[in-house]
């Protein structure tokens, strides 16, 4: 140790020469550098928990293989197995400090992570910070990988971890909008085609239509986490495998399920291929954007539906959760759609980012994957908390102003179209006519040109008829109010560490 100023400081050495690194971190010299280097972002990786959980989940399986094919003895493979495992149980992760935009494909996150495993590891076994000649980040800890197999494969681990979370919190906001599409059930509305007045339908419909639009984004995002378990461990630089006994592969895999419970792990049939080739996350990014677009075109029409309210549509009242001018007293704005529309445009923005960054891959490997994995796991945490955010602060407060939706389907032309297959399209055009120009409500037109009896005539009309029946909207998502606050709890808990 030396005194640096009034601070302790470490020396370390790497083929660059020494630094001089500040006694008490965990990081080493190739953090230091990478500190140095990208001070771009300002943001750490450390915003993304899953990914640090991730990434020491394969440390961890790696010693263990390590140990069980005989190139890594007890003691180190366990103090680097007990170094992240406190990774994983959510400690040190204020130790990741390199910028979540850097040059080398990812190698400066690796080498953090290596450090800070090492370091820990040296704390654990009684020795000084830096003591690499006995526990070292690259011989011990990095033994039989590269960055080139274990960040891809960390990062698609905490998409896993990432999009599961996405997916909850979208159950839940599909059951808020199911909920209020069988409160609505019974609301007869006008229904609305290229803005303009169309045919009677309920606005429960509508609002259960936003709940089956979510319900198939959530398929969606399940089909894409399913191509994200194919992983190329053992890979190492290029594919080949150099480094790396024969027999890793397989049992660093078969430790890697242990570790996250997940079997249905498997590695690629073309390690080449696959340490090369960052298809999947195109597919993860397609899949956000569309789920992103969707939610933010419900926004749209939710903004559309409660216009006004007095001289607009006014058809719902959205809660109030804010002033909404500081010059119109009295003003409401739709705020929490338009934050969420906003969203939706960054996470399209994105989207173009994974898709260039893709494409600009050369040879064996891709060294845009970091800001690949910025993007895909900042556009799951905000998809997630956009949805958190509409269902909580708008759609469960959301109210229908129902005497004014029946005053507009008794005065909409639009329902002459339910006529039709009884007085014919060219007596209810005539129909539809007279009533804009007379102001008159189709039900008094039939009538005064006998078209049909008052009997059938109400038949014809009733809410059920006109919305095509469909008042049971059928069973609501299985979410008891209990399970709903259990998986709010474990999403708040997960949310504790996710500073993205």
């Amino acid at each position: 140790m030396s005194r640096y100023g009034e601070a302790m400081v470490r020396i370390e050495r790497d083929s660059l020469g020494e630094l001089t690194i500040p006694d008490g971190v965990y990081w080493g010299v190739n953090t230091a550098r990478a500190m140095e280097n990208f001070r771009i972002s300002r943001r750490e990786i450390s915003v993304y928990p899953d990914l640090l959980v991730a990434y020491a989940q394969v440390k961890q399986a790696a010693a263990r293989a390590n140990h069980e094919i005989g190139i890594l003895d007890e003691e180190r493979a366990t103090l680097i197995d007990r170094a992240a495992q406190d990774i994983i149980d959510g400690r040190l992760h204020n130790q990741f400090v390199v910028g979540v935009i850097q040059g080398g494909a990812g190698t400066s996150t690796n080498m953090n992570v290596n450090e800070v495993i090492a370091n820990r590891g040296l704390e654990l076994a009684g020795r000084p910070f830096g003591d690499y000649a006995f526990l070292s980040p690259l011989d011990h800890v990095n033994r039989s990988q590269s960055t080139n197999d274990t960040y891809p494969s960390a990062v698609k681990l905490s998409l896993v971890y990432s999009l599961l979370r996405v997916m909850e919190e979208l159950r839940l906001l599909r059951n808020s909008f199911a909920t209020k599409g069988r409160e609505f059930r019974e609301v007869l509305k006008v229904g609305r085609t290229q803005l303009q007045d169309a045919v009677p339908m309920t606005l429960g419909q509508e609002f259960w239509g936003f709940s089956t639009s979510i319900g198939q984004d959530i398929d969606r995002i399940e089909d894409v986490r399913q191509l994200l378990w194919t992983l190329n461990l053992g890979a190492t630089a290029i594919g080949t495998g150099i480094t790396a006994p024969p027999e890793y592969a397989p049992a660093v895999l078969r430790h890697l399920r242990a570790i996250t419970g997940l079997e249905q792990l498997a590695n690629a049939t073309d390690l080449i291929e696959a340490t090369s080739d960052t298809g999947v996350f195109i597919s993860v990014s397609s899949v956000l954007k569309r789920a992103a677009m969707r939610l933010s075109k419900i926004c749209n029409d939710l903004r559309l539906l409660s216009s006004g309210p007095q001289l607009g549509l006014g058809e719902i009242n959205l809660p109030a959760v804010q002033a909404g001018s500081s010059i119109m007293p009295g003003k409401v704005n739709p705020v929490i759609p338009e934050a969420v529309n906003q969203v939706a445009f960054i996470i399209a923005g994105a989207d173009l980012t994974v898709s260039m960054a893709s494409e600009a891959g050369q040879l064996q490997l891709n060294a845009f994957e970091p800001v690949m994995a910025h993007v895909l796991l900042q556009n799951a945490t905000w998809l997630r908390r956009a949805a958190r955010t509409l269902r909580i602060h708008c759609v469960d407060d959301i109210t229908a102003n129902s005497e004014r939706l029946r005053q507009n389907v008794d005065a909409s032309v639009g329902v002459v179209t339910a006529l039709t297959p009884r007085i014919g399209y060219a007596a209810a055009a005539n129909l539809a006519k007279r009533a804009l120009h007379e102001g008159e409500s189709i039900r008094a037109l039939v009538l005064d040109e006998d078209l049909m009896g008052a009997d059938e005539l109400e038949v014809m009309l009733d809410p059920a008829s006109l919305s095509g029946g469909l008042f049971d909207t059928g069973p609501l998502p299985a979410l008891t109010p209990e399970a709903i606050a259990k998986v709010e709890a474990a999403l708040d808990e997960a949310d504790k560490g996710d500073h993205a």
